[in-house]
């Protein structure tokens, strides 16, 4: 009797081992997929690249939820599989899609471009997550890696961004009452950065581009205040590439000097590529496509020739007849772009007149 009692323990403890050691293999098996799911993302934030499971990087690294991120895990953020849909110098833009779904922007910073100083980094996205306006793109989360990576959490939004809107020539970016739409809500966010806070917001890197869309061309301003992560050389970097692209302020010369006027000129040559249809002057100026803003500075202060700045497509309706908008209404816009754009930084007016501006040439009610 006893003989049998001792077989039925041994046997009852071989069921239970082999049991445990397949559960081991199923764990194992678990964390080498994950490894590999996160292998391009790591690749990406760090050329030193060395294997590591999402587990390790979740106890190493920190995630910081903001308003509209709550349910967000860093799971979450680091198992989407992601689709590049931009790069620059300094960090690459993602397309994660997440369960259910879901689809969200990350951007990842590269950690030879972000400052090395941990506490100054925690206070920027602190700031930056706590900002909120209808027309500003709100920071959802916040990833700092154990290797100085960083990953920036953001809605996604599926209608593109202004730049395409301007040039897609759908009919839509010549309606009078679309461009004034989009030109207030730009006004208005950019407003809350320089007057709604103890200190103000610049910008940095106000352009079309970074001008995205939601429903019935509701404008949303993104990447404010980016250039505050990064460090000197990345921020410098940032700067030239909005210089090429027609953006540059003409007295800045480095990006630690940019300034509330030095936004306010970037506004104004948004507001002429919404009225104009143009692209600013880059390097490789196209004189049928691109908005060389110096040349239509001094025509339209020298000539007064304010109409020929805009498109005249601008002043008809949706069957191509007459609008109720008349061309002095057109020509105080474009003067307002043209005073945002001034060579000399005291001559620009500040956000709080621009708004004045835009509501005495607006729609009465």
């Amino acid at each position: 009797m006893e003989k049998r009692h001792i077989i039925i323990s041994i046997a009852t403890l071989s069921s239970s081992s082999f049991v445990l050691l397949f559960f081991l293999f199923l764990i194992c098996v678990c964390r080498s997929q994950r490894s590999k799911t996160n292998k391009s993302w790591d690749q990406e934030a760090n050329p030193e690249f060395k294997e590591s499971g999402v587990e390790d990087l979740e106890v190493k690294g920190d995630f910081i939820k903001f308003e509209g991120g709550e349910d967000l895990t860093c799971f979450d953020i680091l198992d989407a599989p992601g689709e590049v849909i931009g790069k620059s110098s300094y960090g690459t833009l993602y397309r994660a899609n997440l369960l259910g779904d879901s689809v969200l922007l990350l951007r990842f910073l590269r950690p030879a471009c972000t400052t090395g100083k941990v506490q100054e980094i925690m206070r920027v996205v602190q700031l930056l997550g706590s900002i909120k306006h209808p027309n500003l793109v709100p920071l959802c989360g916040f990833y700092s890696g154990p290797r100085g990576e960083k990953l920036l959490v953001h809605h996604f939004y599926r209608r593109g961004n202004l730049a395409q809107f301007i040039r897609d020539e759908n009919g839509d970016s010549h309606k009078w009452e679309i461009i004034y739409r989009i030109s207030t809500g730009i006004v208005r966010g950019l407003a809350y950065l320089h007057t709604s806070l103890q200190k103000p917001i610049i910008h940095g890197n106000l352009k079309s581009k970074n001008i995205l869309s939601g429903r019935n061309y509701h404008p949303f301003v993104s990447d404010f205040g980016l250039h505050l992560l990064l460090n000197s050389a990345a921020a410098q970097d940032m700067l030239e590439d909005t210089a090429v692209e027609g953006y540059k302020a003409p007295e800045l010369t480095k990006m630690k000097d940019s300034s509330t006027e030095t936004d306010i000129y970037n506004l104004g040559v948004i507001l002429l590529e919404l009225i104009t249809g143009k692209e600013p002057i880059n390097g490789k100026a196209n004189p049928d496509q691109d908005l060389h803003l110096p040349t239509a500075v001094r025509n339209a202060m020298l000539d007064h020739r304010m109409s020929d700045l805009y498109h005249p497509d601008v002043l008809e309706d949706d069957n191509g007849g007459p609008s109720r908008v008349n061309e002095d209404i057109v020509i105080k816009f474009v003067q307002l772009a043209l005073a945002c754009c001034s060579p000399s930084p005291s001559l620009r007016p500040d956000i709080k007149q621009i708004c004045k501006k835009l509501e005495e040439i607006g729609p009465k009610s």
